[in-house]
């Protein structure tokens, strides 16, 4: 019986399509799927989300992340941040490098001088732990070993995804460490809203709000200047929802070194880690929306820069700029900016955090 149920999944995603063992531990599929009947598809590879089937104005359902339809395909992903957990530090740090209680560490250096996303064999390519808790919700569990990718202590993460019946994908990220570390988690759902297709649409028309009157300027290896500049005045401000593709290409040394929005935002926030609204995206011709809300200090948004085509699920191709992305994190390099909100996690201390990622329709 096991394959009828298979195919009446709205994402056209098979189980067996997804297991394989991997360094000694079984990947999986995790199909999430509300009262409404909407579906979010997730593989404890990574964290990968592969599908999230949400309807438009008119009711059709689609598929609005970056995803792929089996395993290999997630493991060999010319993208291979495409729509997972990101850790143990998510975005950049200068070098690779930092400094904890007067000892340095040298991080894996895997983006230009620099080090990114925790490294080639981040949280990204692990196979997690994974324990469904019911049709709506997934628990990802891992043990951060001391030493992986560099990285000093034992961090013990667990990051519980929800499909709420409101259509509200929750995740919460829960960790502990037996030894002082740094830690940035964040999850890099690349969020095509038109719905992914053979091409995916691009994101230029898609209109973007952001609650952000600060943003991080970058050198030209992406790594911060140390400064915290105004929105105001560039192609940065938000504040006012206007299309993506509006000054995307601006003559701006800030959007020539990030090739587009590659940029973290300062969201404007009433007390430290309280859940409060971030960005909001509209798709015009489908109505289709997405709300961000974080208790982050900062989102990432990458307007997909350097994606050439490459096939995802369902025969989809994923060209650049066919997706956007909100990385609800601390901001890059922290670690070397000691003014910016610490990263810093110690021994009996917990860190917490919640993102959520709303889609509905226009009214």
């Amino acid at each position: 019986m096991a394959n009828t149920t298979e195919n009446v999944n709205l994402c056209g995603l098979k189980r067996e399509d997804f297991q394989t063992t991997v360094n000694g531990k079984k990947t999986d599929l995790y199909i999430l799927r509300n009262r409404k009947g909407y579906e979010v598809a997730i593989t404890n590879y990574g964290g990968a989300i592969c599908a999230i089937m949400v309807p438009d104005k008119d009711g059709n359902v689609a598929n609005v992340i970056q995803g792929h339809d089996n395993i290999q395909s997630v493991i060999n992903s010319p993208e291979p941040f495409l729509s997972t957990l990101i850790g143990r530090f998510g975005n950049r740090i200068c070098k690779g490098q930092f400094t904890l209680n007067g000892k340095e560490y040298q991080l894996a250096i895997n983006n230009g001088p620099n080090a990114l996303h925790g490294g080639p064999r981040g949280f990204h390519a692990r196979v997690w732990d994974a324990k469904q808790m019911g049709p709506r919700a997934l628990a990802l569990h891992r043990v951060s070993s001391y030493g992986e990718e560099g990285f000093t202590g034992e961090v013990d993460i667990t990051v519980e995804i929800t499909f709420t019946d409101q259509n509200e994908l929750v995740l919460e990220y829960l960790a502990t460490t037996n030894k002082k570390t740094i830690i940035n988690l964040t999850h890099h759902g690349f969020f095509s809203l038109a719905g992914t297709a053979d091409p995916t649409p691009t994101i230029d028309d898609q209109i973007l709000e952001l609650n952000a009157d600060f943003y991080v300027p970058i050198d030209d290896t992406s790594i911060p200047t140390g400064e915290i500049l105004k929105v105001a005045g560039t192609p940065f401000d938000f504040r006012t929802p206007k299309a993506v593709g509006k000054d995307i290409d601006a003559d701006d040394i800030q959007i020539k070194h990030g090739a587009g929005y590659d940029h973290c935002f300062v969201l404007n926030k009433k007390e430290e880690g309280e859940l409060s609204f971030a960005a909001r995206l509209t798709e015009p011709k489908s109505g289709r929306t997405m709300e961000v809300y974080t208790t982050e200090p900062g989102v990432q948004v990458y307007s997909d820069n350097w994606a050439d085509g490459y096939k995802g699920i369902h025969g989809a191709t994923f060209g650049r700029r066919s997706a956007i992305c909100f990385e609800c994190q601390h901001f890059p390099d922290s670690p070397n900016r000691p003014y910016f909100p610490s990263v810093v996690l110690n021994p009996g201390q917990r860190y917490k955090q919640k993102t959520i990622y709303k889609f509905g329709v226009t009214e």
